[in-house]
């Protein structure tokens, strides 16, 4: 097999990173022992490092165990895991696609109300998506009336940042939200009448936020939990799962998110506890069934799609939810699980499917207006 490179872009803070090998959750180990079954050698760049009138970048290269930052042609294919925000970044991806050099995962991170607009056009998923409504006025209004449970989380948000509950208990409605005055940086209020505070109000109604039903997910030692599903192309094209494990979130707040503190196990040691009726291996095809059905109809959407983070939750009867999408997949889950293999097939996947793009280069088509779909 002829040996190409691959390049694998990063952004700026983690590029810092390379040469003391300080990448934070990415494993750059991975890549290259991934990138080596498959014939390719992988170079670590940046965008702002690119030149595309005459298609040379200066990047990474690990040459007898150091890597070595130096000037070199471009990779005809990258795969991409940085956040690419400000418009005249876009521009530049834009051109770099129109040039043929294929950019996948171009987007990574796209806004939670269009995601759940999307699937929700699609008849079949429908059944598995909370009811969420863009907060306005009245929205909230009427989804106070119909739900003692609500999810306000900002349409652009990651990492459980930004995300409150409203609940009624008792008959009295309650906050939970993130405050600096709480040691443990969540902290739950009583709401007067039963209506937010003024501030917190102006800063749901100006920005864009999602209001969403809460799910009432399957509990792990008293705590929600619910799933990391990876779902990515591989060597043959098309979507597959590679593996999914199990969050819960810390006994002082409902967010399960890694990097706010929640927990991760298998989706077996999860389980393991409920008392349930759920059969394992017929839950977890049902996942896989829902999560490939969600990454494909995204992808006929969204284009240069291919390694998705999906976050499902289950209910005790074994109901199937839709969280969130996650363009650019914190894989480091798997490793915190003790799922070592799946943690490095996650990397696999993405080499493969660089392979298949640099063999069918001149076969997939080009899609320039990845940027001119509206603001995902």
């Amino acid at each position: 097999m002829l040996q190409e490179t691959i390049g694998i872009m990063f952004d700026s803070r983690m590029y810092r990173g390379i040469p003391a090998g300080r990448t934070g959750q990415e494993s750059l180990a991975n890549y290259e022992q991934a990138a080596a079954s498959y014939g390719l050698t992988p170079c670590f760049l940046r965008l702002e490092d690119i030149d595309s009138d005459t298609k040379a970048c200066i990047a990474y290269i690990k040459k007898e165990g150091i890597y070595v930052r130096q000037k070199m042609p471009l990779p005809s294919v990258i795969h991409n895991r940085a956040l690419q925000l400000r418009r005249t970044e876009q521009h530049k991806v834009t051109k770099l696609l129109l040039q043929g050099i294929q950019v996948y995962n171009v987007r990574n991170r796209y806004r939670k109300d269009h995601i759940h607009e999307m699937l929700h056009q699609d008849f079949s998923l429908r059944q598995y998506l909370p009811h969420a409504v863009k907060a306005t006025p009245e929205d909230l209004v009427y989804m106070m009336e119909h739900y003692d449970d609500l999810i306000i989380k900002p349409c652009s948000g990651s990492i459980g940042h930004g995300i409150m509950r409203i609940f009624k208990r008792d008959g009295q409605w309650k906050l939970t939200c993130e405050t600096r005055a709480s040691r443990r940086g969540w902290a739950t209020f009583r709401l007067t009448k039963g209506q937010l505070p003024s501030a917190t109000l102006r800063r749901i109604f100006r920005h864009a936020y999602l209001i969403e039903e809460r799910i009432p997910l399957v509990r792990y030692e008293g705590r929600p939990v619910d799933l990391r599903v990876s779902v990515q192309r591989g060597r043959d094209g098309l979507w597959g799962v590679t593996g999914m494990f199990a969050k819960a979130a810390p006994a002082h707040t409902f967010v399960t998110n890694i990097a706010q503190g929640g927990k991760v196990m298998t989706l077996a040691e999860a389980l393991g506890t409920v008392e349930s009726d759920i059969h394992l291996l017929e839950l977890a095809t049902r996942i896989r069934s829902v999560a490939l059905k969600i990454a494909q109809t995204l992808a006929s959407s969204l284009p240069h799609l291919a390694d998705l983070g999906l976050d499902l939750g289950i209910t005790g009867n074994g109901e199937i939810y839709f969280i969130e999408c996650n363009g650019r997949d914190q894989r480091y889950g798997f490793r915190k699980a003790g799922m070592n293999e799946h943690w490095k097939v996650s990397y696999q996947r993405p080499m493969a499917y660089g392979r298949l793009l640099l063999e069918q280069n001149s076969l997939i088509p080009r899609q320039p207006q990845t940027y001119h779909r509206g603001p995902y």
